[in-house]
């Protein structure tokens, strides 16, 4: 028999197939014949003083769903706290095979399980996952989005009291505006806490943003009122046309100028805006 000579290109396209198939290695090999054949895998993995080829093989590929759970648990732990190990290993193996990592860093192996859990087959309540999962993945990429300074003192004090009027406000970078159908930030808020006396995934329109400053991530509550308006800020209405639509309300009861200002002022000293231009 002659010897195996198999690409650089080949053996990494073989191993790849290898570790991240979801059936036994056994499974594995079977299928990736085309390139090393089964009982041929002694020639291109030698075998250690305890473990055949096969079985060194199989250590990476039993080690594959094990890291990306991990890596996924560490973006999504009130997420795996709600489904359990076994549904949230389940959840991560189905996963992995519909959107496989494509990039270097695990940081963006999470960026599609929001929209992956709404179907998921056997996930309990998909639609509070779904809410809850975006929330998680929020604060990822808040905490990965780029550093920008916050307004400045020196900013603000410089806008005249009537021109704030016309003023339009930019938002940092590291800054999430989400609305959701269930409390998943309350939610979120008990996975962290020592009791995890968590709300009920029942149906509660709720409101958040999501912001860094100093190296550190905070979610902020909101009104559905103040929500809008800081929506509005963000899309780049000025101040005062916003501050009118949020007073007209569309039917809600219209903010207090003492909570206006108390909106305003908890956003700005939060670092939540960057920039402000003037006509």
């Amino acid at each position: 028999m002659s010897s195996l000579h198999v690409p650089l290109d080949r053996l990494q396209r073989w191993m790849l197939g290898l570790v991240v198939h979801p059936g036994t290695v056994e499974e594995a090999l079977r299928l990736a014949e085309a390139e090393v054949p089964a009982d041929r895998v002694g020639e291109v993995v030698l075998p250690s003083k305890t473990l055949t080829a096969v079985e060194r093989v199989g250590i990476y590929h039993g080690m594959y769903p094990l890291r990306m759970t991990e890596a996924l648990q560490a973006d999504y732990p009130a997420l795996a706290h709600y489904l359990g190990d076994d549904g949230f290993r389940d959840l991560v193996g189905g996963y992995v095979q519909a959107f496989p990592s494509r990039s270097y860093t695990l940081n963006r192996l999470g960026e599609h399980l929001p929209e992956y859990v709404k179907t998921a087959p056997g996930v309990r309540r998909p639609e509070f996952c779904h809410d809850l999962a975006r929330l998680e993945l929020a604060v990822s990429e808040v905490f990965d989005a780029p550093e920008t300074p916050p307004l400045s003192e020196k900013t603000i004090t410089s806008v005249s009291p009537e021109a704030w009027e016309h003023a339009v406000l930019a938002p940092v970078a590291a800054f999430r505006l989400l609305a959701f159908r269930y409390p998943v930030n309350a939610y979120l808020q008990t996975v962290k806490d020592d009791d995890h006396d968590h709300p009920k995934a029942r149906l509660k329109d709720t409101w958040a943003a999501v912001y860094r400053r100093d190296y550190g991530v905070y979610r902020l509550d909101l009104s559905r009122t103040a929500h809008d308006l800081l929506a509005d800020l963000a899309d780049g209405r000025p101040l005062g046309a916003a501050v009118t639509r949020a007073v007209v309300g569309g039917g809600r009861r219209a903010p207090s100028e003492h909570e206006l200002f108390r909106w305003f002022r908890e956003w700005v000293s939060g670092g939540v805006f960057r920039s402000v231009a003037l006509p």
